[in-house]
């Protein structure tokens, strides 16, 4: 299984930048996708969820700003960033947890995708 992100880049604040999470197995559509982000010099924080029902949770820190979305139809996940910050700078990954068998899952990571922002 492979998560390909994509979608980063550089952007002025208050901008916005929509970010790709595809996915080379058809079960991604079944499955809870979350988006991570990591600063430098800080650890990584969960910045949105998507459930297979396309429930959604978003970190305080991005509520309101960004929207999480799923295309099952592409096997794609969204993250549409508008009202881009500077402290929203960081490298974005997106992550899913897809099952192994025997009731064993294993978690997935795309590459990360760069998005800084600029005053």
């Amino acid at each position: 299984v492979q998560l390909q992100a994509s979608g980063g880049g550089l952007v002025q604040a208050g901008g916005s930048l929509r970010l790709s999470c595809a996915a080379s197995d058809t079960i991604f559509s079944s499955i809870a996708v979350d988006w991570y982000r990591q600063a430098p010099g800080k650890q990584r924080e969960l910045v949105a969820r998507i459930t297979s029902g396309g429930s959604t949770n978003y970190a305080d820190s991005v509520k309101g700003r960004f929207t999480i979305s799923r295309d099952n139809a592409k096997n794609t996940v969204y993250l549409q960033m508008n009202s881009l910050k500077r402290e929203d700078t960081a490298v974005y990954y997106c992550n899913a947890d897809f099952p192994a068998g025997w009731g064993r899952w294993t978690s997935h990571w795309g590459q990360g995708t760069q998005v800084t922002v600029s005053s």
